[in-house]
């Protein structure tokens, strides 16, 4: 099989080539050139071409780690197919540290965009021509949103088998069925006929070593598993388990939160999950699981206006006992697996 030549931007990047490059967008007010910096990693043997992307919100900045360690790491040698790293991609939000773009619309609700639109539309049309339309598969990095932390987890659809098969393999306890939404960069390229993973983990504008650890060996997983990447497989300490429906709890009072259950609690159907009281002390009301499941992800913030979604809660058939054991299982295998923890540069 012969392998083509990869054009990104004005860039050719020839079979085993690896290549730092810079794609323009529009620039800042001040004339300043604003690029999306992009790192190809491209082995003489043909293969899958997958894409790496970090903070499409400006402020998930645990994405933007992963990518910079698997930049830097000497474990990650691709000898089949191409490896396309983003490490941002809102350049305009990591400046601002905002989730969102200068016109204040958010990227990820923006896809597939267009070459005359709006500027969030115009990054999104440059990201879909010049990247996602180039791969075969994606994993696109998140975080919570602001004030909100997430379990590791995959998101993606469910329907398709070997998308299914490369969540489990990512190796994040949880799996969530996900829908499809609207303009974002998920649905644009399942349309576009591009495979994609959603990874999210963490919190905004924090770096959290788990989740990073975490991201890191998933990528690794998933193009071992495409056959990209030699590696010694190992026996899996833990299998991920599937959710395929999940819901937020929200405050049905307002007040000061003492919280009952963190991130990556079994609950059971009516646990109290958070206290809100007064000023004084006095408890106003609780907040309780409507369903039996696992906490993946929470508020931070400890006041809640009535109505706040408070608690992240997946739902799973599997016992709750099994589901935790696995949450555990994960927690004990990064910490002892020094394989994935970050590769210094000498």
């Amino acid at each position: 099989m012969h392998i083509h030549d990869l054009p990104i931007g004005e860039y050719i990047i020839k079979p085993g080539e690896t290549r730092q490059l810079e794609i323009p967008v529009a620039n800042l007010y001040t004339d300043t050139d604003v690029f999306i910096p992009v790192h190809v990693i491209r082995s003489k043997r043909p293969g899958p071409i997958v894409f790496v992307s970090a903070a499409v919100h400006g402020d998930e900045l645990n994405g933007i780690e992963i990518v910079r360690r698997l930049i830097q790491s000497k474990t990650l040698k691709i000898s089949a197919g191409s490896l396309v790293l983003i490490p941002m991609v809102n350049i305009y939000g990591v400046l601002n540290q905002s989730r969102y773009m200068p016109d204040r619309r958010d990227l990820n609700r923006s896809f597939p965009g267009s070459k005359k639109g709006s500027l969030a539309g115009r990054v999104a049309h440059i990201f879909l021509e010049e990247i996602i339309k180039h791969c075969d598969y994606g994993i696109d990095l998140h975080t919570g949103a602001i004030h909100r932390s997430n379990l590791p987890q995959i998101r993606a659809d469910l329907s398709d088998p070997e998308t299914e098969a490369l969540a489990i393999e990512f190796g994040a306890s949880v799996v969530l069925n996900a829908n499809l939404r609207d303009g974002s960069l998920r649905h644009t390229s399942v349309e576009s006929g591009t495979r994609i993973l959603l990874y999210e983990a963490g919190q905004a504008l924090r770096f959290d070593e788990l989740s990073i650890q975490v991201g890191v060996r998933g990528v690794l997983n998933v193009i071992t598993k495409l056959g990209m990447m030699r590696r010694k497989r190992t026996r899996k300490a833990f299998q991920p388990y599937i959710a395929n429906d999940s819901a937020w709890v929200r405050a049905n009072s307002s007040g000061i939160v003492r919280d009952l259950k963190k991130l990556g609690d079994r609950v059971r159907k009516g646990d109290a999950l958070a206290e809100i009281g007064g000023p004084f002390g006095d408890v106003i009301d609780r907040v309780k699981a409507s369903k039996a499941g696992i906490i993946i992800g929470k508020q931070n913030i400890p006041l809640a206006q009535e109505g706040d979604a408070m608690f992240h809660i997946a739902f799973f058939e599997e016992a709750d006992s099994v589901v935790a054991e696995t949450i555990e299982a994960m927690h004990e295998t990064m910490n002892n697996d020094s394989a994935f923890h970050y590769d210094k540069v000498e």
